[in-house]
């Protein structure tokens, strides 16, 4: 999710091929209720990640701090946390 409008990341996501929706927080809204920003004149975003269950109660939260290995070590924490 970022703060460029949707068609700016519709024009990305086409650019780079992506085969996944990206979303848009241009009003900054869900920015604010998780962290990531703390007005709505906010320019950046804080890299977080949060993890909501079925019910949509917060069950993970991470700071971002090396890209490269995040995905892969919320993956990992999803898969012990919701494995059935």
């Amino acid at each position: 999710m970022s703060f460029d409008s949707p068609a700016a990341n519709q024009a990305w996501a086409e650019d780079e091929g992506f085969s996944f929706e990206l979303w848009s927080d241009e009003s900054r809204a869900l920015a604010m209720t998780y962290g990531a920003a703390s007005s709505a004149s906010t320019l950046y975003a804080s890299r977080v990640t949060r993890v909501l269950d079925a019910q949509g109660v917060l069950v993970l939260e991470y700071a971002v701090t090396t890209i490269s290995a995040h995905p892969a070590q919320v993956l990992d924490d999803c898969k012990l946390l919701f494995a059935r």
